[in-house]
């Protein structure tokens, strides 16, 4: 986004707060100092950041909430992101369509591994997911032994694979303590991104799964690790969120503001406060058919960043 936006004449200062978000209050605060005449926000907690956008609408400073969206207020203009629950239906889908639910008769077994409760996102992920398979889940093709389909109770904290994978040593020590001996199986994991995914995966490796008998596991990122585990044979799909495509729109949108445009949009998002005028870009999911052009050919990854250690 920075070489985009520079590229097309404007000065850019991007900082990054380190995941602290008095870091990113004080950065903000600087930059409304330093005279910024468009604010773009990737926030680290999506809610805490109302009375240091208070002074961005103070000064007449648009406001666009980058990826995540800014909640609890009315101190933002616009959001550029993808479309949220939109990946969660691709990923309920793989699974409808892997295991054939409108035809197969099932039982096939699945837990639920979800995002961090502070990221608005992690929700809409879940509530895409779960809606697609709702209708299955009620139908007894697919159950999830644990029982927990919450979104409060499969929820990780801060997206941590650590935090992913004792929830799941949890769960196969509870639920499926002989599933590699003949007991109860385990047939798919759905994770909301690729660290759940890592931290399940590890878990159940650490179990005694393999890629031959390794649950079906979904994610989002197209992350290196996970990338390399879906080649493995570990991970059967990512979503994947071309970030590229992600900062062409929001510069997009930023050079229509400052060339006095209203910028276009296709969504809204409902804040807690107002529904923010938003531009969804469409994502799409990888796995080991496609990969290699998704990711490699479209110069995304090299070869060598995904070659097996």
């Amino acid at each position: 986004m920075k070489q985009q936006l520079e590229a097309a004449g404007f000065e850019v200062d991007l900082q990054y707060a380190n995941n602290d978000v008095a870091t990113q209050v004080s950065q903000i605060e600087n930059m409304l100092l330093g005279g910024a005449e468009v604010l773009v926000v990737a926030s680290i907690d999506g809610g805490a950041l109302d009375t240091v956008l208070g002074m961005a609408k103070e000064a007449g400073v648009p406001v666009i909430a980058y990826d995540r969206l800014l909640t609890g207020t009315a101190n933002v203009d616009y959001y550029t992101t993808f479309d949220n629950y939109g990946v969660g239906q691709i990923q309920g889908q793989y699974i409808v369509d892997r295991f054939d639910l409108d035809n197969a008769e099932g039982p096939f077994t699945i837990e639920f591994t979800a995002g961090s409760p502070d990221d608005n996102n992690a929700g809409l992920f879940f509530a895409g997911a779960f809606d697609t398979l709702k209708p299955y889940i009620d139908a007894g093709k697919l159950v999830v032994v644990s029982g927990q389909t919450e979104f409060e109770v499969v929820a990780t904290p801060a997206w941590k694979s650590e935090t992913a994978q004792a929830r799941m040593d949890n769960i196969l020590t509870a639920y499926y303590p002989e599933a590699l001996t003949g007991g109860q199986k385990l047939d798919i994991c759905l994770c909301s991104n690729d660290s759940t995914a890592l931290g399940v995966t590890n878990s159940l490796i650490n179990f005694g799964f393999t890629a031959e008998n390794m649950p079906v596991i979904t994610g989002q990122d197209c992350d290196v690790a996970n990338t390399k585990n879906m080649i493995a044979g570990l991970q059967a799909m990512s979503v994947f969120k071309d970030t590229r495509t992600l900062a062409a729109q929001t510069v997009v949108m930023v050079t229509d503001i400052l060339n006095g445009k209203v910028p276009e949009t296709n969504a809204t998002y409902a804040n807690g406060v107002m529904d923010v005028p938003a531009y969804n870009c469409t994502p799409v999911f990888a796995d080991v058919n496609n990969y290699e052009a998704l990711l490699i050919e479209s110069g995304y990854y090299t070869v060598d960043q995904l070659a097996a250690e």
